[in-house]
């Protein structure tokens, strides 16, 4: 018998730009830094771009990526191709005084903090995103950069570069700056403007549903992980993958997110219970972030309906119990709310798509509702902001507005002005009456009246 010749594989990591497009090799023959422009994005190929080399490894100023044979197997058709063969990233040990300045702190939360930095050798301007490697794997690294990178390519989704080592503290990788930073932060507290939500809403579905293509949940969607990339958001993308799993699998729910998010099927769970991975589990999220950019706020504390009295009274009206739209959805149009209604559903086997809201993008979404009372306020998120423009009535029991249509009908036939009106005899009968309130005005009564209001 022969002996087994031992072989040795190598690999190159790859972008696709475009979906479904052709591939191009990040990999370059030479060490030199050279910068290209691409969909009007500076491209570095160093630090940013590996560099081939005999061994068989992939290279890279800053880092070592690799591969194994023994993770290698024919991917089924349907679960999404060979990006869930996770590889084994190799981390060079260094400080990032060694390549890079950093700028500024971007943000910082429970797991992790974003650095600005700008790169010596290049003197490019990049993101570092460094997570605490005491409280996260090597492991679960790997899959969070794995999975960025290799859906980089969509233009919804933020881009990561083939740079990733570690420190004493951190396991980091780096990605492109978001000038406007993240969604929160551009969000005023009433909203954004309708046309702005739709620009948003697209631009989101894309990228998700990109992601359910390849068999992937994100998870973790909310207005936190959306970066903005221009100020009218023509140019927004979807980001942090921490939380990122392949469909079907059985996983914990997500720590450290906000609970408004969470699906109702998810909050019923006991403490460390599993459950089935799916891409239901967006498209709520989707539905609460569509709320929240059009409001301003989430539509509730929790999808709990015993205790919050707000998704009580939703799902009531989305189980059609009730024809009472809620008090917080009556600013939306019919249309929105039946989008609402589906991608809300207390129940997740009756959700839909996340694609399902390019069906409504020809609708009207918000409402101009005028209230007759005192009480009421304007609220618009902008000078011109018209189609947003939103009448709230902060007194319970709301007068609607066939009730005072046909109050104002009784009170007008009270001083004869009946249809069909004359304009002419109106003006007269209203200056007639606004006389004879003049003529029997006291100003001592009204002065007392008004110093007993005042005490």
């Amino acid at each position: 018998m022969g002996t087994i010749e031992k072989r040795s594989f190598s690999f190159r990591l790859r972008r696709s730009f475009g979906d479904g497009g052709s591939t191009n090799s990040r990999n370059s023959n030479n060490n030199s830094s050279t910068c290209t422009n691409h969909n009007n994005q500076k491209r570095c190929s160093t630090p940013l771009t590996p560099i081939s080399t005999s061994t068989g490894k992939l290279e890279v100023p800053g880092a070592s990526v690799s591969r194994r044979s023994s993770i290698y197997k024919k991917p089924d058709k349907n679960d999404g191709g060979q990006i869930h063969l996770i590889p084994d990233v190799e981390l060079p040990l260094m400080t990032f005084a060694d390549q890079y300045n950093i700028e500024k702190t971007l943000a910082e939360g429970c797991f992790a903090k974003i650095l600005l930095c700008r790169h010596r050798q290049t003197n490019t301007t990049v993101v570092l995103k460094a997570v605490h490697a005491e409280l996260t794997t090597i492991r679960e690294f790997q899959k969070e950069f794995h999975y960025n990178y290799e859906l980089s390519h969509h233009h919804q989704i933020l881009s990561a570069y083939a740079v990733a080592f570690q420190t004493m503290d951190y396991y980091v990788y780096a990605m492109e700056h978001a000038p406007y930073g993240d969604l929160a932060s551009n969000i005023g507290p009433n909203g954004l403007h309708e046309t702005a939500c739709k620009l948003i809403a697209e631009q989101l579905s894309s990228a998700l549903g990109f992601m359910h293509s390849k068999n992937l949940v994100h998870r973790d969607l909310k207005i936190e992980n959306v970066l903005v990339f221009t100020p009218d958001f023509t140019r927004v993308k979807l980001c942090d993958f921490g939380a990122t799993t392949k469909k079907g699998l059985l996983v914990h729910k997500v720590k450290h997110t906000w609970t408004s998010c969470v699906p109702p099927e998810q909050l019923e769970l006991i403490k460390n219970e599993r459950f089935q991975c799916l891409p239901i589990s967006d498209s709520w999220q989707f539905g609460i972030l569509l709320y929240n950019i059009l409001t301003g706020s989430p539509p509730w504390q929790s999808a709990d309906w015993v205790k919050d009295q707000s998704y009580a009274n939703f799902m009531k009206y989305e189980q059609r119990k009730t024809t009472k739209v809620p008090d917080n959805f009556r600013r939306f149009s019919p249309r929105l709310m039946r989008c609402f209604r589906k991608y809300l559903s207390h129940d997740s086997e009756d959700r839909c798509k996340i694609t399902e809201v390019n069906k409504y993008m020809k609708d009207r979404w918000v409402e101009c509702r005028i209230s007759a009372s005192k009480s009421a306020t304007l609220i618009s998120p902008n000078q011109h902001d018209q189609d947003s423009c939103i009448y709230l009535n902060q007194r319970e029991g709301r007068i609607s507005g066939d009730e005072n249509k046909l109050r104002f009908k009784r009170m007008m036939s009270s001083y004869g002005l009946d249809i069909p009106i004359d304009q002419t005899m109106v003006r007269r009968r209203v200056w007639d009456w606004l006389s004879t309130c003049d003529a029997s005005f006291d100003p001592e009564i009204e002065s007392l009246h008004a110093l007993d209001m005042a005490l």
